[in-house]
């Protein structure tokens, strides 16, 4: 996007749940900047054994392919929710009232088939990985170093989930102000302007001193 949005809350049923899914989201975004700041320190690790000892860290090319579904995924739903999440909104920025609305709706609706179709085929993938009767519950594993492949196969429908929970949520906010004219509806990303954006960092400024 080219500017920031803010998420109005009030206290509808609807703003309830989007506060209620809000904590899970941050939690993810967390774990997936963890697993970012992680991987530096494996590099460091392996490139300081390669340089100074001749001895990489074993597996590193294991822990970085497991870790990938994290970083990519885990954090999605939480920039969809504030609408940061990368998009082009050309189109958007010149909409107003209902047929902006009528444009989000829409634009949700089929993020959301698309998403539930990958969260269905990523649980099936992770299935077909994962069984108990056999050691680590793994049915495959890693070349290198034989990690379970399944908790990463794990992270993507789980993620896939909650997103599919944020657009459910989002799209009964943009049907509400189709439906009912709203200016400033809750529970979805409204763009702001550059001068409303520097208002709101110039008051966070202010309240900071």
């Amino acid at each position: 996007m080219a500017g920031s949005a803010a998420v109005l809350e009030d206290s509808s049923l609807l703003s309830r749940l989007d506060r209620t899914l809000l904590p899970l989201e941050k939690f993810c975004a967390l774990l997936s900047g963890l697993a970012i700041f992680s991987l530096m320190f494996l590099a460091v690790y392996s490139v300081t054994g390669r340089k100074f000892f001749a001895s990489p860290m074993m597996g590193y090319v294991d822990y970085i392919e497991a870790a990938m579904p994290i970083i990519a995924i885990m954090g999605v739903s939480y920039v969809q929710r504030d609408g940061t999440h990368i998009r082009m909104d050309m189109l958007v920025s010149v909409l107003k009232g209902r047929v902006l609305w009528l444009f989000e709706l829409i634009s949700v609706l089929l993020i959301l088939l698309l998403i539930v179709a990958l969260t269905w085929g990523a649980w099936e993938h992770f299935d077909r990985s994962f069984d108990c009767a056999r050691p680590l519950c793994s049915r495959d594993s890693s070349i290198d170093v034989g990690i379970p492949i399944w908790p990463s196969k794990l992270v993507v429908p789980f993620a896939f989930a909650i997103l599919s929970a944020r657009l459910i949520l989002q799209a009964v906010g943009y049907g509400r102000a189709l439906v009912l004219g709203l200016e400033n509806p809750v529970a979805v990303p409204l763009t702001l302007t550059v001068a409303e954006q520097a208002e709101i960092e110039a008051k966070s400024l202010m309240g900071e001193d």
